[in-house]
């Protein structure tokens, strides 16, 4: 599987997010009126799995899924080569500097030979979260990540979701679910995505997050090595560069 992708050739990534603002009460007007419209669709879509309609401040703790009404915090990066994960993350409080910073190692990676990313759910979550982003504070995206005027078969994003389903498209399959079949370390020993909005508003723990992020780029890569028949890597065989 992947015999045609050379692992030495894919930046590996994962994105944390959270809602824009630490509460309900306190996003501007404007947004609040918008997310009250969207609380009411996301009441109608869940309305088939529980009877329950909650409030929009009950449901803005699911604000930082949607790129319009969240923010990044942190982007974990990875690169295999000669057995040594190199991880480098890119995180804080300033969603702008933290995508310059990300778009210009993107472009570096780019003029190194490497041709593609590689992310879990990444081309449902990542991939389209990142550009919206990086529009939405006036970043240039990247070529590599652009997806505008490139025809299906020029767009190197891999993500190890649609890997696994090998065409079947009923169903969702966890990275951490992934792990266990595969043998590797779960990546989800400490903090799980549901956590990250509390660590990050209530705990101001971003450390934490960072730790969490980079084990699932370490997964990330585990994962393709199993796909291709290769034995994994273990925490001695990681790098990680400083921000």
């Amino acid at each position: 599987m992947l015999d045609q992708i050379n692992i030495e050739s894919v930046l590996f990534l994962d994105v944390e997010t959270v809602p824009a603002c630490r509460c309900y009460q306190a996003l501007p007007e404007r947004f609040r009126k918008l997310w009250d419209r969207k609380a009411e669709q996301l009441n109608r879509f869940d309305r088939s799995a529980t009877p329950e309609v909650k409030s929009p401040e009950q449901l803005y703790e699911r604000a930082g899924i949607y790129a319009e009404f969240g923010k990044i915090i942190c982007i974990s990066t990875g690169i295999y080569r000669n057995n040594i994960l190199w991880i480098k993350s890119f995180s804080g409080d300033d969603e702008a500097a933290i995508l310059t910073d990300f778009a210009f190692q993107l472009s570096k990676a780019q003029e190194k030979k490497y041709q593609y990313l590689c992310a879990h759910n990444g081309k449902e979550f990542d991939y389209p979260y990142l550009i919206r982003r990086m529009l939405i504070n006036g970043i240039t995206v990247p070529p590599i990540l652009d997806l505008s005027g490139k025809k299906p078969w020029e767009i190197n994003h891999l993500d190890t979701m649609e890997l696994w389903k090998f065409g079947d498209f009923k169903s969702y399959t966890s990275l951490e679910l992934l792990a266990a079949l595969f043998d590797i370390p779960t990546p989800k020993d400490d903090i799980e995505g549901s956590d990250v909005s509390r660590v990050y508003w209530d705990d101001h723990d971003l450390p934490r997050i960072i730790a969490y992020c980079q084990k699932d780029v370490m997964t990330l890569v585990n994962l393709i090595l199993r796909f291709k028949g290769f034995s994994m890597i273990g925490e001695e065989q990681v790098q990680r560069i400083e921000q």
